[in-house]
């Protein structure tokens, strides 16, 4: 079974709507759904906006329904010029930008207990997604995915991040929390997110219709990648 764990409701619409055999349960507060899609066993459920909803989600996904690989989708802000508005960013790991004890002689990032900075996204899924991207024809970068219960919204905060991160490429607000609890639980993980603005104050005009459009792409990626993980 594939977990697919996503940010708004939105971003999650488009996914059980191309899902079979359908189920859902709710457990506090959060609604899981499940059902197959592209032949595979999924268990889709928007968890929230933070790092918080997003920890507890992927807690309650893992205990009740032990999927064999969990993915974050949803969409972000990009930190490189290589990333434009629309494409996609893949996680190669993830980082909690805002995760500070610095003043005790650790590193900024740095988890207690798992004792990483980098929680590493499973090798064998960035693949399959970097070349479902491809093949849908939807440019993508590779790289580390800085996570924090921040909105990044100016050239300083973006700058902030990337001289304490190697090769940040996106920031957003659930993709490392989630690979926290994978981490600690053993759950292989990957995170993607389409750009839907520059981290800057730039973003698109109409952005339910965007991440509408960054759902469908999303579905065309993932139907790819869940159909080879079954």
């Amino acid at each position: 079974m594939v977990g697919i764990i996503v940010a708004l409701k939105i971003e999650a619409e488009g996914f059980i709507g191309k899902l079979t055999d359908v189920t859902s349960q709710k457990i506090s507060g959060i609604e899981f759904t499940k059902g197959r899609l592209a032949g595979t066993d999924v268990v889709v459920c928007v968890c929230g906006v933070g790092k918080v909803f997003a920890g507890a989600c992927a807690e309650i996904m893992i205990l009740r329904y032990s999927p064999d690989y969990i993915i974050n989708t949803g969409v972000g802000g990009t930190l490189t010029d290589r990333l434009d508005i629309g494409d996609v960013a893949i996680g190669t790991a993830a980082v909690q930008h805002d995760m500070d004890t610095t003043p005790i002689g650790e590193p900024r990032g740095y988890l207690d207990i798992i004792k990483e900075v980098y929680l590493r996204c499973d090798e064998r899924v960035v693949s399959l997604i970097e070349r479902a991207c491809i093949s849908e024809n939807i440019r993508c970068v590779k790289g580390t995915i800085a996570t924090g219960d921040q909105f990044i919204h100016t050239e300083e905060q973006k700058k902030e991040i990337r001289s304490h991160f190697e090769n940040c490429i996106c920031c957003e607000m659930e993709g490392a929390a989630i690979g926290q609890i994978c981490r600690i639980n053993k759950i292989p993980f990957a995170v993607i997110r389409a750009i839907s603005d520059n981290a800057g104050g730039d973003s698109p005009s109409d952005f339910s219709e965007f991440a509408k459009t960054a759902a469908e792409n999303s579905i065309k990626v993932l139907s790819k990648v869940v159909g080879k993980l079954d």
